[in-house]
């Protein structure tokens, strides 16, 4: 876990709030304060690596999705990619995003918001890069980069829930 009292503070806000203004078909599922999974349990659950589907958008407005490997950082999710890849054209082209990450159906979170490179070859890095690259070469292995470049995002959230319709049969491993 790496968030600050703080950083919990401002997701468990984010999660209300998103809660609260999202359409009366999702609140009829999600049920605000017994179906929701608050911020501490959400940081607890998600640590290590999670399997997150991506959406992104073509140049023609189609959207696209695929799977990455994501980390939860400071309340935020951080992924990464080829530079090549259609998803980092199309996140260099147009930021918006939004991710999901489900287990099983213990346990949902979507988000919405806008990718930020926090490694970008072509301008300057992330404040939190630095701390961002010690952690993943503490999960992927200090050598894990050297084989190909790489470009990590922060998906800076503007919409998140999280769903749970048992808390308690939600899986403590990080993937899944």
């Amino acid at each position: 876990m790496f968030e600050t009292d703080a950083e919990i503070s401002r997701l468990q806000e984010l999660l209300d709030t998103s809660v609260r203004n999202s359409n009366p078909h999702l609140q009829s599922i999600i049920t605000p304060g017994e179906r929701t999974v608050d911020a501490a349990q959400l940081v607890r659950f998600l640590h290590g690596m999670c399997t997150l589907a991506l959406a992104t958008v073509t140049r023609a407005g189609e959207p696209r999705v695929s799977g990455v490997d994501g980390h939860l950082l400071h309340g935020e999710w951080v992924l990464g990619t080829d530079p090549s890849s259609a998803k980092a054209r199309h996140l260099a082209a147009r930021p918006a995003a939004s991710v999901a990450h489900m287990r099983g159906e213990a346990l949902g979170v979507f988000v919405h918001g806008h990718a930020r490179p926090l490694n970008p070859s072509d301008g300057p890095e992330d404040p939190r890069w630095p701390e961002t690259l010690d952690y993943l070469k503490g999960h992927y292995g200090p050598d894990a980069f050297v084989w190909t470049e790489v470009i990590f995002y922060r998906i800076e959230p503007t919409w998140m829930v999280a769903y749970s319709p048992d808390i308690a049969a939600i899986p403590e491993t990080a993937s899944m």
